[in-house]
């Protein structure tokens, strides 16, 4: 028996949620967390070093990361460029230049809300932003710096477009051609192939083929306007980076050496990275059975299958990438949450009351391990995983999380039986769980992972007089970290300029970055993060021993 809506007892969020309402929720879910913290390695790392080389040398049209050529699609990193400049009154680059990455989510939940009123209707639509935000994998990524989410903005404004192209024609042409040109200024060709099938299915499934055919055709020039713009610039300019550019592109293009590997890895991934859209898109799939092949199911069916194949092949099974297939899962699932049965929508609203109330238990108890000392063997673990790490008190920070577990308390008490309940107890569930962690643990976890206490031990160290700096095996997230925080860059060991070098940055062993320092160089610092105790996963520096000669390496 499919679940039916009560009025509520007591004076709580209405369900379906309001316009109003769901800003609210999604803007605090979104832009907490953005702020208050170092950049982080891998991608926040990287994103925020090539911001940071932009703005300081102005250098829009050919990114750049630690004074060396970064030949990527620049969308992204404009934008982040340009919210650091507006912000830097206010905010640190970092913090400022992680902004974009608020705007181009809160894009992308808007154009999904949009994409499923067109698909189903506007009670059930609301559920879409809420299954986005809502599944897990989102959450990793949403709150870092990250050029993926600019091409997941433009996977769901497509979406949108395509939806529309019976409706309103022009509207829904101009949509998808400009989500699709600006999408390849954000990631490049290849994210962007699977729209490519579905503007073809949609054609198909068009009540007027050959009007559908001619303006998304027009839409691709469109596109092609857009992308060409700075391939044109880059053509006069700097040749040499458009072609390392392509290079990169085609070499994308060439596919991934196994495929169904990836395929298995992205399937085994899903379950939980796509939690909750995953299971009620198969809800969805039974329960509807018997209307597959309507254009509400069958577009985001066709999307899904394409995407998955795209990123198999060409994207590899990779956190980022795998945002791609979210959209369209989530559009297939909005009309699984309005027709569960009536048990399994209170076992999932149950579900998510419990796992959220457990776990912000736990942040709670964590943090007052962290602050005060108790429980005793829980602040022993704390000090064991950030050695040196001294936990302070602080009144807005615990003021903040007090409220919002005080308002989780009364959503759950307050909220009127509907079909909407479960999807949103499990994503204010999830946001409250994320403000503590963003409010209470945010300093322990910034303390572990950020790299400015080994950059400023580094810099400390360095001599005074030196010609350069050669370096071997560093990541570009430890290259990026370096030239942020304290304007160290390095030369590739294994360059000509770089043999020349009188110092010798290595990361891990010699051994891993095929180097050799034996004979005439001498360790002069070493230096890691405070959970990093192996020697293999430390920075090692190196100088060369006065009179002798030989480049580093074999």
């Amino acid at each position: 028996m499919p679940f039916q809506a009560e009025r509520p007892r007591h004076r709580g969020i209405p369900l379906p949620p309001s316009g109003w309402t769901l800003a609210v929720l999604l803007v605090l879910y979104i832009f907490t967390g953005l702020i208050g913290h170092d950049p982080w390695k891998n991608d926040d790392a990287v994103t925020i070093g090539v911001v940071h080389d932009l703005v300081s040398n102005g250098n829009w049209l050919t990114p750049s990361l630690a004074g060396h050529p970064y030949p990527d699609a620049p969308l992204y990193y404009w934008v982040a460029a340009a919210s650091a400049h507006l912000l830097s009154w206010l905010l640190p680059l970092h913090e400022a230049a992680r902004l974009a990455s608020g705007v181009f989510t809160l894009l992308a939940l808007g154009c999904t809300l949009l994409a499923a009123r067109e698909l189903h209707d506007r009670e059930q639509a609301p559920a879409a932003p809420l299954l986005l935000a809502g599944s897990i994998g989102f959450l990793f990524h949403a709150h870092e710096a990250q050029p993926m989410l600019a091409t997941l903005t433009a996977h769901t404004a497509a979406y949108w477009g395509l939806t529309q192209i019976d409706r309103r024609p022009l509207r829904g042409a101009c949509w998808f051609g400009s989500a699709l040109g600006l999408g390849f200024l954000a990631n490049g060709l290849a994210p962007m192939l699977p729209l490519l099938p579905v503007a073809a299915f949609v054609v198909w499934r068009s009540q007027h083929r050959q009007r559908s055919a001619l303006l998304l055709l027009g839409s691709l020039l469109l596109s092609c306007m857009l992308a060409g713009a700075w391939l044109a610039a880059l053509f006069a300019t700097s040749p040499d980076y458009l072609a390392a550019f392509w290079q990169g592109e085609l070499t994308q293009l060439s596919g991934s050496v196994q495929p169904l590997l990836s395929l298995q890895r992205l399937l085994l991934m899903l379950p939980w990275y796509a939690w909750p859209a995953l299971p009620l898109a198969g809800w969805t799939l039974w329960a509807k059975r018997r209307q597959l092949a309507t254009t509400p199911l069958a577009l985001p069916m066709f999307a899904f299958l394409v995407a998955l194949l795209v990123v198999s092949v060409w994207l590899g099974a990779r956190s980022a990438p795998a945002l791609l297939l979210l959209p369209p899962l989530v559009l297939l699932a909005v009309p699984g949450v309005t027709s569960l049965r009536r048990g399994a929508a209170n076992a999932f609203d149950w579900f998510g009351m419990i796992t959220f109330s457990f776990f912000a238990a736990l942040t709670w108890i964590a943090w007052c391990a962290m602050v005060f000392g108790w429980p005793a063997r829980l602040a022993k673990q704390a000090v064991r995983l950030a050695p040196g790490f001294v936990g302070h008190f602080n009144v807005f920070a615990a003021g903040l999380a007090l409220l919002a577990t005080l308002v989780w308390c009364w959503m759950i008490v307050t909220s009127p039986r509907s079909p909407m309940r479960g999807i949103m107890h499990w994503m204010s569930g999830l946001t409250l769980l994320w403000l503590l962690i963003a409010t209470l643990w945010m300093p322990w976890i910034d303390y572990g992972k950020t790299y400015r206490q080994v950059s400023g031990s580094l810099s400390r160290a360095l001599p005074e007089r030196r010609e350069c700096i050669a370096s071997a095996n560093l990541a570009d997230s430890l290259l990026a970290s370096l030239d942020y925080f304290d304007d160290i860059r390095t030369l590739p060991a294994k360059s000509i300029a770089g043999k020349r070098c009188d110092l010798l940055l290595v990361h891990g062993s010699v051994k891993d970055g095929n180097i050799s320092v034996a004979g005439g160089w001498r360790q002069i610092w070493e230096g890691g993060r405070p959970a990093e105790r192996r020697d293999a996963e430390k920075l090692h520096l190196y100088r060369r021993e006065e009179g002798k000669k030989g480049p580093p390496g074999k």
